[in-house]
């Protein structure tokens, strides 16, 4: 199958050319609240994120610890939908045309906003690729073939559990990168051991030519400059919802000095990654 050009490929092939591991950045969109969520999202290329994940909120995200969650909950109280996550991505586009954009989510949004209308809208708007968590490869025909041929990456997860007879089924028609998720169990509640994910990068590495990116229970710039050592990214995400919730007051509103907090914070990930 023929992979899509995107800015995901390019960003890896410039990390690739720089001898460097990358630096992904999770957020949910419209977290804590729509405008916060976009000064948060217009500034971390500057903080040093090279590609980001942009979550799609959803009232039942099975995949994700008790910060991501929390973090959907809010923005779904605060009125945010995925037609609104698309209107995000315009206005980072409308400043920023390099970064690559990742929506991260589930399928039942996508399936109820009309499948059709929401690869060529996501398209349009500047979104790169999509990881849908709940859709395995055998129901690519449901999202992930129809986003290649609209011109998105479908980026696949494999696991610990993702055994060698398992993978290349996993990774035959994905595209952008690989995306390892090194512990077994929901985001952002432990870490994993550089040694572990060593082996399991250089098992995908046999199976697919694309990048792997690892990510769950990173949340430090010195283990991100591990995980980046080893893999060609490191993905970040409970650490920085996190952080937004460390900012929050009794009512769940931003305090000031929220956005400057957390962009300093993805600026010291990205100076362990640099660094690694």
């Amino acid at each position: 199958m023929t992979q899509p050009e995107t800015r995901i490929g390019r960003r890896f092939a410039a990390l690739k050319e720089e001898g460097r591991g990358g630096l992904v950045t999770f957020v949910t969109a419209g977290d804590p609240d729509l405008d916060t969520a976009r000064e948060i999202l217009l500034g971390l290329p500057d903080a040093g994120a090279d590609l980001i994940e942009i979550g799609v909120p959803f009232s039942d995200p099975m995949a994700d610890g008790p910060a991501i969650q929390a973090s959907s909950l809010r923005a779904l109280k605060g009125g945010m939908t995925l037609a609104k996550t698309l209107g995000l991505v315009r206005d980072f586009r409308a400043i920023d045309d390099a970064t690559p954009i990742i929506l991260m989510g589930y399928f039942n949004p996508i399936y109820i906003y009309g499948v059709e209308t929401f690869l060529k809208d996501a398209k349009e708007a500047g979104v790169d690729g999509l990881i849908v968590v709940d859709l395995p490869p055998e129901e690519e025909g449901e999202l992930c073939l129809p986003a290649v041929e609209a011109g998105l990456n479908f980026i696949y997860l494999t696991a610990p559990t993702t055994d060698d007879k398992r993978l290349p089924r996993v990774v035959r028609n994905a595209s952008g990168f690989v995306y390892f998720v090194s512990i077994t169990g929901i985001t952002g509640t432990r870490s994993a051991e550089a040694e572990d994910v060593s082996g399991h990068v250089g098992r995908i590495r046999k199976a697919t030519d694309l990048p792997v990116a690892v990510g769950f229970g990173i949340k430090t710039p010195e283990q991100a400059a591990e995980i980046a050592g080893i893999a060609d990214a490191a993905v970040v995400g409970s650490a920085i919802v996190e952080k937004i919730i460390d900012n929050l007051d009794a009512d769940g509103k931003a305090k000031p000095g929220l956005v400057d907090g957390v962009l300093s914070m993805v600026g010291s990930l990205a100076e362990g990654v640099r660094g690694a």
